[in-house]
């Protein structure tokens, strides 16, 4: 049953002041909390989201429109998974990379002894994303990753799910008292006024940022972190088209079922996905005829559904209608009618070749929905202009044979200057939550290409380097101590190993 009780209010400068002199307090009161501690606060906050039961789930439904079974009940798993992601992470330990030089004091000059290792930033503040209520919100991933780094942390909810971001923050309140964590470690604020963002970003305790939206949204706040007394790093996930290029092996081996795979991959979440395949090229000829008939077929047949709020919606209208104005643009949508009533996105379909494409950029940028552009080229050498002149974004996929590699290794290596993720005989929507996962890309699909939002490596962006030099023993942390009280892996004399000294 949905909680209607839940009350909030809109943020003023005020309340951000507060939210962010507490974070400073309680982020100087966090350096002295043990690691272990730490931990347990994280996992401490998946078991609180769980604790909230269906109510989370089908208040998030209501806000968003996503199905409860299909989408928000797997999304509250990832979310907890995360939480226990980083937790293991800094309790192994070794992603503070450790780094020590021993002293050799009859050398001349004398060598003086120096250990590095990286320590939080201070006060992190996180934007939450109108497309993932749960996993990329109030205790997503920036959240989960901020808070393993040792940083508090501000989140601006997203008005789209404002009920569900205040479940959330009671959540985690919540565990952060059952844990010990200081008072200040967390705050969450609402408001729907561009003015109070900005104040979020340029408020002087905030040592960062994390943003997923639109690349407009994203780029007023990067100029802002920027043009700061003391400018800081804002990590802003932009869009971005996630490219398909379907080589002639591929083609002739299964383009209707790469037509079924890609259908499915524009359409799952109503395309309101980062990454949504939003291209596909490849080289005409009967085999690419049929996959592009194939794909215009299965979108006739899908269904219209509900999107996010009416904006998004208003905005993936007029996408479609700037495609479909194009001259040189074959249109199909979904035959079956939307129903406006229920902000109801009809999935579509354009179909144009190379001359028409690179005449006209706004078919090469992301429109956020269920529509995907797909490039007839007459030529590799035609396949290879389109890679070149791609922007950056977060992925492309190749579906090929072995011998298609091969032959377009060029294409690859475009491919990968490009990209922060390049799939092979796949598709790029299921972000897979693990160590090795990069979720980021050149401009403008993030501000920072070596930065990802999703994996462990995201604890990185909210870490900075500090080195001590001739420091005695019992002045330094545990992670730089001879004795290794942590067992973690160090850099010593330039050999890794987890020994002593």
């Amino acid at each position: 049953m949905v909680n209607h009780s839940i009350k909030f209010e809109e943020a003023t400068e005020e309340t951000i002041d507060l939210a962010f002199s507490d974070a400073e307090s309680a982020f100087h009161l966090l350096r002295q909390i043990p690691t272990e501690q730490r931990a347990e606060f994280l996992e401490r906050i998946g078991v609180e989201i769980e604790a909230l039961g269906d109510n989370l789930l089908e208040t998030a439904s209501v806000e968003t429109g996503l199905p409860i079974a299909e989408r928000l009940a797997g999304e509250r798993a990832r979310t907890v998974n995360q939480l226990k992601m980083f937790a293991s992470l800094i309790r192994e330990g070794s992603w503070v990379d450790a780094r020590i030089d021993r002293s050799i004091p009859d050398r001349k000059p004398p060598k003086p002894d120096i250990r590095r290792m990286l320590i939080p930033l201070g006060p992190v503040a996180v934007f939450a994303a109108s497309n993932f209520p749960l996993a990329f919100s109030v205790a997503g991933g920036d959240t989960a990753s901020a808070f393993a780094a040792g940083c508090p942390v501000i989140v601006k909810a997203h008005p789209a799910h404002a009920a569900t971001s205040e479940l959330t923050a009671r959540a985690i309140l919540k565990a952060a008292r059952e844990s010990g964590m200081p008072q200040g470690v967390f705050s969450v604020i609402h408001s729907t006024r561009n003015e109070m963002a900005i104040a979020v970003v340029k408020h002087p305790f905030a040592k960062a940022v994390a943003f997923t939206g639109s690349l407009r949204a994203g780029r007023i706040l990067f100029d802002a972190a920027a043009s700061r007394p003391e400018p800081i790093p804002l990590y802003a996930e932009m869009g971005s088209v996630n490219p398909v290029f379907i080589l002639p092996g591929a083609l002739r081996e299964r383009a209707e079922t790469i037509a079924q795979g890609m259908k499915t991959s524009v359409t799952v979440g109503v395309g309101q996905l980062c990454t949504c395949p939003g291209l596909a090229v490849g080289i005409g000829g009967e085999h690419f005829t049929q996959f592009s008939e194939k794909l215009n077929e299965l979108i006739a047949e899908a269904s219209p559904a509900t999107m996010l709020h009416p904006g998004i919606l208003q905005s993936y209208e007029a996408g479609t209608a700037r495609l479909k104005a194009i001259a040189g643009v074959e249109t199909v949508q979904s035959s079956k009618r939307a129903d406006r009533s229920k902000t109801e996105g009809q999935p579509s379909v354009f179909t144009t070749d190379f001359g028409t494409f690179v005449k006209h950029h706004t078919l090469g940028e992301e429109v956020f929905g269920p529509s995907t552009v797909v490039v007839r080229c007459r030529s590799r050498e035609e396949m290879h202009d389109i890679a070149r002149n791609l922007d950056g974004h977060l992925t492309a996929t190749i579906h090929g044979t072995p011998e298609d590699l091969a032959d377009y290794a060029t294409l690859v290596s475009i491919l990968e200057n490009k990209v922060g993720r390049l799939l092979f005989n796949g598709f790029p929507t299921g972000v897979e939550v693990c160590p090795s996962m990069h979720h980021g890309g050149p401009y403008p699909a993030t501000t920072d290409s070596r930065s990802t939002s999703v994996g462990t490596a995201a604890i990185l962006r909210f870490a900075r380097p500090l080195a001590w030099q001739s420091f005695p023993q019992a002045a330094l942390p545990p992670e730089l101590k001879d004795e290794n009280p942590r067992g973690i892996w160090r850099l010593v004399d330039g050999q890794m190993t987890r020994e002593s000294l």
